[in-house]
């Protein structure tokens, strides 16, 4: 049911339509009246109703203010203007604010009924729009397109001009105008990234928090991290961000087997030409996770605190620290991590023995782990020869530099040749299974046998699509095909791509083609 307000001055005219007109039959709860636009403006706010009938002469506050002020509070209303005045500057003005109606009075009960069965026919059309449009922004999880991505990635580097990056935004229906912004960056992680329904369930609880509150945009940054610009003013941005960290922290320590998790978060900055200069602080902030593995809220004040170290901790001499970051670093990260990791040994990095001692070590942990990958111990320590006589605290530190950088590279072609592997597994199911309305990222992740957020990561980094826009796709290459090859009815091909409600097929295929599949049967163009 639909919930219509009326507005009206004179007292016959109200209670006759709202005691004779049939409104529950025309799909319609009467929800209020008034008798005029100021008592109705007030009542309007707390109803909310999806349909304002009102006169257009009345006292304290016509018809057509009470108009503007409400459609530009709640602008999917409907609005049916009654007037006794056949005069074509009311009927314009309507025209202008976007009145669905203009009866002229007296309104009868037939024309009032045929009035509300033509406008719930139309709401009824726009809700079932606005809900395929929830379903399939929810199916293509948004936040994962390779397009956002790369925004994110262009609004950090400082390369791109603040207008295009606004122009980019809107035509991604992403909102940025504030008055202040911040960064926060989250890591998860799992001991196995085998499937499993728990870590899937966490990842979308995780998810399904940013994406209905319109202060926080979710990006994908990297293969296992995310990373969120937090939007605000001066007075609730602090608030607001730490509520984005309240989150990640509540859902993650309330795990049975708790995953690894970190979370950073930048300093907030007045304009969004300052965003790189916000991020460069918050990501030197999150590669903290590899020196201090114990602490998961990480602030770039902490990292700065490493250099007033200078006693060697068993952490940061333990040779795992180094092969932590060759499992998971990003070769970006190698220099920051290096400078860290020498900042936090403090004096002892200057002694001679010692840094010979740690490089060795260092080379000798990445030869462990690039063998698991497949490759030799003399592929990978060619030019890495240790010079004992030079003893320069630069030698040491690209020395550092050049074994981690080496290692992440060999790490990355040997995972590169498992992605490529795991994907076309996971492209062979899909196209298999692509007509069953069931087959979802879970689904074909536990086929694979890989968690959901490790399988999105990677299929979308492999692929440039995400998971559900490659499966459309199939599904719509499908239909094109029955649509031009059968004289089957849009219902069957519907079922046939794996639909099962045919209204939402043709709505699918609307915004993916371009055009209705009647359309598209007929011939008048096809999407290439």
């Amino acid at each position: 049911m639909f919930k219509v307000f009326l507005a009206e001055d004179e007292s016959l005219v109200r209670e006759g339509l709202r005691d004779n007109v049939p409104w529950e039959q025309c799909g319609f709860t009467f929800a209020g009246e008034a008798p005029d636009g100021e008592v109705a403006l007030s009542q309007i706010r707390k109803i909310k109703p999806d349909l304002l009938i009102t006169d257009i002469k009345m006292p304290f506050m016509d018809g057509l203010s009470l108009c503007r002020l409400v459609c530009r509070e709640l602008p999917d209303i409907k609005v049916v203007i009654l007037s006794g005045y056949d005069d074509f500057n009311y009927a314009r003005r309507a025209i202008e604010l976007r009145v669905s109606k203009y009866l002229l009075k007296p309104v009868t009960k037939s024309v009032m009924t045929q009035t509300l069965e033509e406008l719930r026919a139309e709401m009824e059309k726009e809700r079932e729009q606005k809900e395929f449009l929830r379903r399939y922004d929810k199916e293509t999880q948004q936040y994962e397109q390779y397009s956002r991505r790369a925004l994110f990635e262009d609004m950090t580097s400082g390369k791109t001009s603040v207008g295009e990056v606004y122009e980019r935004a809107a035509a991604l229906g992403i909102e940025l105008n504030a008055s202040c912004y911040n960064i926060a960056l989250f890591s998860i992680r799992f001991e196995s990234e085998r499937y499993s329904e728990r870590t899937s369930f966490l990842r979308d609880e995780l998810v399904e928090f940013f994406l209905h509150r319109p202060e926080y945009q979710l990006f994908r940054w990297g293969f296992m991290d995310y990373a969120v610009l937090i939007t605000g003013d001066a007075d609730n941005i602090a608030r607001r961000t730490d509520k984005c960290r309240q989150h990640v922290q509540i859902r993650c320590e309330s795990e049975s087997v708790e995953p690894h998790w970190y979370f950073a978060s930048g300093t907030p900055v007045s304009r969004l030409s300052l965003l790189p200069e916000c991020f460069e602080k918050v990501s030197r902030a999150l590669f903290g996770r590899y020196l201090t593995p114990d602490s998961h809220i990480l602030t770039d004040s902490e990292t700065e605190s490493m250099e007033n170290l200078f006693s060697v901790s068993e952490t940061i001499a333990d040779p795992m620290v180094l092969r932590g970051f060759m499992q998971t670093g990003r070769p970006e990260e190698v220099c920051d991590f290096v400078d860290g990791y020498i900042a936090k040994l403090g004096d002892v990095a200057h002694s001679l023995l010692f840094r010979q001692y740690l490089m060795m070590s260092a080379r000798f942990n990445a030869v462990i782990m690039v063998k698991s990958f497949g490759c030799t111990q003399e592929e990978f320590i060619e030019g890495l020869e240790i010079e004992g006589a030079n003893g320069s605290d630069e030698y040491f530190r690209d020395f550092l530099i050049k074994v981690l950088k080496r290692a992440v590279a060999m790490r990355d072609k040997s995972t590169h040749s498992q992605y490529l592997s795991l994907v076309q597994t996971a492209k062979d199911y899909i196209d298999a299974n692509f007509d069953n309305e069931s087959i979802s990222l879970n689904t074909v992740a536990k086929a694979v046998n890989v968690s959901a957020n490790y399988f999105s990561a990677v299929f979308s980094h492999e692929v440039g699509l995400t998971f559900v826009e490659y499966l459309t796709q199939k599904r719509m290459e499908k239909a094109r095909l029955l649509l031009r090859q059968t004289d089957k009815r849009t219902g069957e091909i519907a079922y046939e791509v794996g639909y099962k409600d045919p209204r939402y097929f043709s709505f699918i295929f609307k915004k993916t083609q371009g055009m209705s599949p009647r359309d598209f049967r007929a011939g008048r163009g096809e999407k290439s």
